[in-house]
Parts: C-alpha cells; structure tokens; sequence
C-alpha cells in the first residue's frame, strides 16, 4: 500500500513487514511527524543536495569501508545516507534494559565458560554447543582479568520483529566493530543537516564515549591514572580499519600492529624508536585465533608471541578477551532462557529468533521435517561458510543438508525465517522502505552496563533484498534516540582523558609507526620526482615530434636511458636494442601498476604507507590526497592517453604532491614522527638526483647536445629559472654540477639535503645515547664530507679515451652506495620487525 504525506512519500509502498515510521493502522508515527515537517522545511532539491554534501564531506575525511575482492578497489567511500532512523525515549527505556540484561549475561557466561563451567555441569548448555565451537580456546581456560567485568564490550544487531518489539538478531562479543562509524555519522550529520536536528531533542553520544574512554583506563592491571593504551590493528587491509585508526585518533592512544609489540618478562612492551614501552590495556580488534602464533595460530602474523602468557599472569588487559568468539555462537541462542534465569533468575527482556540446535534429537527431527521454511547456520561459522535459506534451496540440496545435519548433528542450529522491519531511506529524490539492522554497543561500567544511545544502522543495498551487509554494498544511517525533553549535553571533538598521551613525544613513538612514515616521505619523495622526470621527458618527446625530428636524436636518447636508472625498470631503455616506440615504453612506465617501479607501482606503495598510518593525518591531507587519487583513476581509466593529456595529469598530480607535502608539516609534529617524514623524503630525494645526475653528466657529450641534456635535467629538477638567476649565462656543466650537486644554500642540491639529513639523523633516539656517531650516522657523514672535499674542477675531468667523467662518476657511485648503507643502517635499528617466536608442537583449529 502506498502511503502520502508529502512528495516524497508518493512512492512509499509497504510490504507486509513493520516499517519504522507507519504503525499498522497507517499512520505516521508521531516520533516522525516532526522529522517529515523538517525534512519538507529543507525540500526535495535541497535534501538532494545534503546527500551530496554527505557524501563529499565523508569522502574528504577520508571514511571508506573495505570490501574484500571489490573491483573499485579496496577503501570503497563509507554511504551514508541522509535520513536518520527513530526510536522514542519511551521505547528505549526497555531496549536499554534488554541490552543490558544480555550484556551481564554474555558476561556471566564467559567468565563461567573459562572457570567452573557450572552451565554445563548443571546441564543448562550441552557440552557440544561449546566445545565443538572453534572460538572456545582451551589454551584460556582458567584465565581471569583484574576487571570487574570480563567482557567489557558488548555489540548488539536488532531489528523490529514481526509483533513491533525489537528483537535480536546476532550478538557481538569478539571485536564488535562499527562504534566509530556511528560516531563519525553522528558528527557528519550535525555538520550537513543541523536543521535536521530542529526540535527532535536527538541524544547525544558524549556521555558514551567519555565512558568508554574510562573503561579503557579503569581495565588496567596496574590500577595508575596515566596507563599506556594501544589500539591493536590487524593492518590497513582489514574491513574496518578506517575505524581503528578513527578511534585511536579520537581518544589519543597509538594505532599498533603485532609487530609493534613485543613480550618480555611476561609482560607487553611497545617497540618504540627509543625502546620498549610498557603497555598495559590493549583495544583489540584483531580475532581470537591471531592474537598469539606461539600458542593459537602459528601462521599468523597479525599477533604477539606469547601474549597469553602475559594476560594469565594478569600483566595487561585485553579487551574485549581472547576466547570471547565463543558466545558469537548462535547455538547458545535456544539456551538463553534458561541461561537467564540460571544467572538472574529473569526471563529475557528483548525477544530473540526460535532458534532449534540439532544436537538434540526432538528439535533435530524438527529441523529435518521443515528445513524449506526454515534458515540453518553452523554454530561457528566463518565469513566464507554459507547460511541456507531453505526456500532457496532446491530438493536436492535440502536432501544434500539434511545428511550433512544428521551426520554432524550438534555443528548445526536452524532458525525461523521472518522479516524485521523496514525504515524510509531518502533514495533517487524519494523515499523508499528499506531492510534494516540496528547495531548498538554497551559498555563494561565498575557495577553495570552503559549502553550507547543511538548506534550504527545498515540498510539493504536494494528495495526487494532483505540480507544487510556492508559487504553487498548496504547503506549506513544514524539512529536517533528521540527525547521529549532536550539534551543539553554537547558532542566534542574528543574525549577529557586522565591516561598518558602515547604518541607524546619521538622516543614513544610505535616502530612501525615511524617505518610507515619514514618510507611514506621516501614514497611521495620518489613520485614526485619521478612525475617531474616523466613530464619533462613526454615534453621532449612532443617537442621533437612537432619540429619533425627523429626519436634517435642522442640528447633524447641520453633523457630516455636515465628514465630507466632513475625508475629501475629494467631493460627499457638502457637495453642494447632500440626501443621502436619510445612513447608506449614511457606509457607503461607511468601506467603498468605491475611494472616494478613504474610510476603507477610507485603510487600504489605511497598510498600504502598513507593509508597505513591515516591516523596521523589532518582533514585537509585527505582532501589533498583524495584529489591525486581521483587524477591518478582518470587517467589510467582513459581509453586514449595520448601525450598531451598524461602531460596534465602530471601537472596535476606534482601541484597535489607539492600541496600534500607542505600540508605534512602542519599536521604532524617533529617529536610526534615527522622527522621520520623528513628523513625519508631528503633520503629518497638525494638518491633519485644521484641517480639522475649519473645518467645525464658523466658521459662527455657534443656541445649542442650537452646543452640540451643539462637543460632538461634543470627542468626535471625545477632548477632553471634558478640557475639563470643565480649564473645569468650559457648553460654551463661546471655551473650545473655546483648547483645541482655542491651548493650549500640550494635546498634541492644535493650537499644541503645531505647536510639536513645529518642534521635529522643526530635528533634519532639512538644518536643521543653517546657523543659517537652512529652507523648511519657515520655513512652520511662520509657521503657529505667526500661531496663537500670535491671541486668542480675534479669533477668535470674527462678521461678522452673513454669519454667519461671517472672523478665524477666514481664520487657519484661512491655516494649512493653510502646512501643505501644508512637506509639499511635506520632500518635495521628502528624498524626491525623480523623477531619470530615457533611453536613446538602444530594445532590444528579447523575442528
């Protein structure tokens, strides 16, 4: 039936589900009445304009969701859409109980399934549901925490089920993601659509996040104001990890990965570039079964070695614990009555699908009499195992189920399919009822759970699919938990913290932190260097074919050659064969993302580091660097990338380069890591010119042609109107290798960025222990005083036999090597990563 109220509804057709906004006499809620007056007030042309600003908003701070195998690459842009979905006070009061009923319950259960096990002594939950569940680790049998509760988190996925209560639909309880979505949708909104906040008296989240931030720092072992807290992550990759960098940039604590961590004296230390760090409460969000390869998965990288060890000994606190996968089980779902009033002597407050495990044989035989009207689950499934829905299920696969329930009866559990509630989503100028699912969090407080006041809502991706995943491109919303009375509390843009500050200062901060920076400066250094030769090089190119010259010209074979050195995309164009097609060649060093070294290879690796320390990066910084995406997917998406128009994405892209370089000084402090930054730019930097000056200066050249060669490594180097200025002459060789290679004042020559990178290098934690100077130190030391004893009158000195500068060659040569001596040198005293813990004996957890 369609249902008006105003333009936007004229398309508004309910199914036979519950919807959020129209009661089953058909009429508008009243929760909703005022937000249709608000959302008329701004108008259907403004509302669609919201929705693009949304979108731009979300897109220029950087908040993406990564989809596994998606061809629009991995950081999809997070939907958000415009219109939140309701739920009044008067509601909510109940929903809060419930959740926090099921909160202490999955509280009670953990601790009981690691320690006395009295649910299934008492017969209350059959052994099977639990030990034959892969997320019951016996390596944490009997293991405790110094908190007052053991799970400290608790997620929740709710819908309106078919007698217009709110139901649960999963439970949460491993590393329950989507709390910094919700708040990031929440403070878009505000932003975007204040009007749309007009009289709704909307609660807010401050209180919540003020809590959790307390729980973080309450979990402590050591029981001190100022704990050290990190934010494990299992990496860049990961579905959520923009909400891993999100929260630790929120609350102020380091994003780590495992290898950031070390265990020693059973206890948990950060490797910072000084030392090691003691950690004391980790917010983890990598699984179970990773978080220690010396006790669960040996394969995983993604943990600590022997960190269990440490959280038995009660040195650091996990939250949520290791082992909590467990009560993720929806085989636990048919015992939860009895469950709660075992434990609380209460029924449950919310309802929760008819679930029936075939473990026992009267609801086993019930499952087998109705599997097409019924959706079967394995109890631990994972992302990659299938849920059946019997009605799509032909006779032959029901046959195909049915044995393998019978040959494996407690590994599976079957539900009652029914349809959960639809809310108006603002699609395509109207509004259209969509599936949702509502996915709220509670939190461990000293005697209670609190439980956060709005959540993170997931809509069907299309009008007629009822599944709601992230992962089939579902749309997010915020939910508003709707007040007769107005909330005075205010969102602020962090939380008031008592604990240390991690990232405080150079010596704390995470080693992997510093390798991510420092080879980000290497990267961007690297591109935009390499853009600057590219460009100069087509133009050559272009040049030539305008004046009708040949592609064989030697100055422009001597531009091409040093394309390869200075790229390392070998053979190319230092092959003894000649390359037919100099401009494919150039197109596939710029384009071919598989092509080691390769423009495009070198961007993807830039983007990497970016992404992996996105954290430390400011509003504008993603902006920026959203622009060079956007440059970077036009022009490897044009079907006809002739010269001129990779010319101007290469304009582009260094104008966005230069413009993210300069924005990296405003957004990271010296001693907060961007002196890593620094360290890696004028490294990459210096190597790239040695590079270049190599192939261009060492071979004695014709007049005319040296000419035009030095002229374009000027104008690769953004040097000649500098040169002219400072020589007002002839381009001369002598007169370009003191500028490019000798000259202290020139911040692009190659003596001052060896001078600054000495400068930098004597700040590193290492440099400060003893007034000798370190191994890095030393090679830099040596590079820049064999640069600074040179003279140009040595260095232009030709051996006529051979027609080769040697003097310039072999100081050139001499320098590089020294160069790639103390990037192994920092490397291998900052950011070693390669100690590795085995276990003695292989488990297998495919069970």
């Amino acid at each position: 039936m369609t249902i008006v109220h105003s333009s936007l509804l004229q398309n508004y057709q309910l199914g036979g589900t519950n919807d959020e906004m129209i009661s089953p006499s058909l009429a508008i809620k009243p929760a909703w009445e005022t937000l249709l007056k608000n959302i008329d007030l701004i108008g259907e042309k403004e509302l669609s304009s919201r929705q693009e600003d949304l979108n731009w908003h979300l897109a220029e701070n950087g908040v993406t969701y990564n989809v596994y195998n998606d061809p629009q690459g991995l950081n999809r842009p997070w939907n958000l859409n415009v219109t939140p979905s309701l739920i009044t006070e008067k509601e909510w009061i109940k929903i809060e109980k419930g959740i926090q009923q099921r909160a202490e319950l999955f509280n009670l259960i953990l601790k009981d399934l690691y320690g006395k096990r009295e649910l299934i002594s008492n017969g209350i939950v059959p052994l099977e549901v639990i030990f034959s569940h892969r997320g019951f680790l016996r390596q944490c049998d009997q293991i405790t925490s110094k908190t007052t509760k053991q799970l400290q988190i608790y997620g929740v996925d709710l819908s309106r089920g078919p007698d217009g209560r709110i139901w649960v639909i999963s439970d949460r309880t491993q590393a329950p993601s989507g709390m910094g979505y919700a708040l990031e949708n929440r403070l878009t909104m505000g932003r975007v659509l204040p009007d749309l906040f007009q009289g709704m008296n909307v609660k807010k989240l401050t209180t919540f996040f003020q809590q959790f931030n307390n729980l973080l720092i309450d979990s402590s072992p050591r029981k001190i104001d100022n704990p050290n807290i990190v934010v494990l992550t299992p990496g860049p990759l990961n579905e959520t990890y923009f909400e891993h960098s999100y929260l630790a940039s929120y609350l102020g604590y380091s994003l780590v990965q495992g290898n950031d961590l070390v265990v020693r004296n059973q206890h948990l230390w950060m490797k910072s570039l000084k030392g090691l760090k003691k950690i004391d409460v980790v917010l983890r969000r990598v699984d179970d079964m990773f978080v220690d390869p010396l006790e669960l998965r040996e394969d995983s990288h993604l943990g600590v070695p022997g960190l269990l060890e440490v959280i038995r000994n009660k040195n650091v606190s996990i939250v949520n614990p290791v082992g909590s996968r467990v009560l993720e089980n929806p085989g636990l779902v048919p015992f939860m009555q009895g469950i709660a009033k075992y434990f609380l002597n209460e029924p449950l407050i919310l309802p929760q699908i008819a679930s029936w495990w075939c473990g026992q044989e009267k609801e086993r035989q019930y499952v087998l009499d109705n599997l097409p009207n019924l959706i079967v689950k394995r109890i631990d499934r994972s992302q990659t195992d299938n849920v059946f829905v019997g009605q799509q299920m032909s006779k032959a696969q029901l046959e195909a189920l049915g044995k393998e329930i019978l040959d494996r009866p407690y590994r599976f559990v079957a539900q009652d399919k029914i349809s959960f509630t639809t809310t108006p989503t603002y699609l395509n100028g109207t509004l259209e009822p969509r599936n949702m699912v509502w996915r709220t969090f509670a939190i461990a407080n000293k005697k209670e759970y609190s439980v956060m006041p709005g959540g993170l809502v997931r809509v069907a991706p299309d009008k007629d699919k009822a599944a709601v995943s992230n992962q089939i491109g579902g749309l997010s919303k915020d939910i508003w938990i709707v007040n007769e009375k107005d909330d005075n509390s205010q969102i602020k843009s962090s939380v008031n913290r008592k604990s240390s500050i991690s990232l405080s200062g150079l010596d704390d901060l995470p080693s992997l932190t510093a390798e991510n920076l420092y080879w980000a400066g290497r990267y961007v250094g690297r591109t935009l260097m390499t853009a600057r030769f590219l460009r100069m090089a087509l133009k050559q190119i272009s040049y030539v074919q305008l004046n009708e010259g040949e592609p064989t010209s030697e100055d422009l074979q001597i531009i091409l050659r040093a394309i390869t050195n200075l790229t390392s995309t070998f053979p190319g164009f230092a092959s003894e064969e000649e390359v037919k097609d100099p401009y494919q060649e150039i197109l596939a060093v710029i384009l071919d993302k598989k092509r080691i070294g390769s423009l495009a290879y070198t961007i993807n690796l830039f983007s990497n580091a970016y992404f992996s320390i996105r954290n430390l990066w400011s509003s504008d910084m993603w902006r920026v660097f959203g622009r060079i995406e956007n440059i970077w997917k036009e022009i490897q998406d044009d079907p006809d990338p002739n010269i001129r128009k990779i010319i101007q994405a290469l304009d582009q892209l260094i104008t966005r380069l230069i413009a993210f370089m300069s924005l990296v000084e405003e957004s990271i402090l010296i001693e907060q890591g961007l002196l890593l930054y620094f360290i890696g730019l004028q490294m990459e930097q210096s190597m790239l010119n040695i590079s270049k000056c190599r192939s261009m200066l060492v071979f004695e050249l014709e007049e005319q042609v040296e000419y035009e060669v030095l002229e374009a490594l000027l104008n690769s180097h953004e040097s000649l109107n500098i040169y002219r200025h400072s020589y007002r002459s002839h381009i001369k060789l002598e007169n370009v290798i003191e500028l490019l290679l000798l000259d202290m004042k020139y911040p692009r020559s190659l003596a001052y960025k060896l001078n600054r990178l000495l400068k930098d290098l004597s700040v590193l934690p290492h440099s400060k222990v003893s007034h000798e100077l370190t191994k890095y130190e030393k090679f830099v030391f040596e590079a820049f005083s064999k640069l600074r004893l040179a003279t140009t009158a040595q260095l232009i000195e030709t051996d006529k036999s051979k027609m080769i500068r040697e003097n310039l060659d072999q100081l050139l040569s001499e320098l590089s090597e020294l160069l790639h001596q103390t990037s192994l040198a920092v490397a291998n005293t900052y950011f070693s990563h390669t100690y590795q813990q085995n276990q003695l004996v292989a488990q297998n957890f495919n069970a």
